[in-house]
């Protein structure tokens, strides 16, 4: 593992993660990577329950990561890798907090419960977010703004004093490649913009997307048994 994000997701991870795929550090680890990866999400989930984590084996197949719930291990990651360099990413927190609270703090509560229930990698993941993120770094105050501003200003703090300077950029993704390429040690891409991905907007249009997913899977086992049926109707009758 090369490099490292050290910012809590929502301050431009999304687009440091494509970024550092398209200066060479790639794979990026993210939450997008664990979603779709059913064993990622039992380890996370065993790591939440206080399981020791064995960071090489998880992040094998990656150089970088970046977003929840990579930027809690901080410090742990600075010891297994002691040549990785890590990136704050920093945004205004009324920002940050406004954005956070409407998109991925909304999470757990998406999908019903007899959802998550028969599906069980689902089911982990949510718990595992709320363990690691809402009821262990905000400690189930995520509505308490100020109590939240004091945990990510704590959280910035911390990392400044944890990681040595020759190891850390404090970054702003509107900032651009600049300031990343020459922290990285790479060249500036030539016609490339930087990357702006994962607004608001996009999130919410994507989790509207999500909550239909359950009522789709009630409507296809419902046409699959009423097909069943009308195939099965001559035989009954007959």
């Amino acid at each position: 593992m090369k490099v490292f994000g050290a910012g809590f997701g929502r301050t431009g991870t999304m687009s440091l993660k494509i970024a550092l795929e398209k200066l060479g550090f790639g794979p990026c680890y993210h939450m997008k990577e664990i979603v779709p990866r059913p064993s990622h999400i039992k380890r996370w989930y065993d790591i939440s329950n206080d399981s020791s984590a064995k960071w090489n084996e998880l992040l094998i197949d990656f150089n970088s990561g970046v977003d929840y719930p990579i930027c809690l291990f901080y410090k742990d990651l600075m010891d297994t890798f002691p040549n990785a360099k890590f990136i704050l990413t920093l945004r205004d927190f009324d920002s940050w907090y406004n954005s956070t609270l409407n998109t991925v703090y909304k999470v757990p509560t998406m999908l019903p419960a007899w959802f998550r229930k028969i599906v069980p990698p689902v089911q982990k993941l949510i718990l595992m977010q709320n363990k690691l993120i809402w009821c262990g770094l905000f400690n189930n105050q995520f509505g308490n703004k100020e109590y939240v501003r004091s945990v990510y200003n704590n959280h910035i703090d911390n990392v400044k004093k944890t990681i040595p300077n020759n190891r850390l950029l404090l970054y702003s993704v509107s900032e651009g490649w600049a300031p990343l390429c020459e922290f990285l040690d790479v060249d500036i891409p030539e016609d490339i913009p930087f990357p702006k991905v994962n607004d608001t907007a996009e999130i919410l249009r994507n989790f509207a997307i999500i909550k239909v997913i359950p009522y789709l899977l009630i409507l296809l086992i419902i046409t699959f048994l009423f097909v069943i049926f009308i195939y099965s109707l001559p035989h009954i009758l007959g």
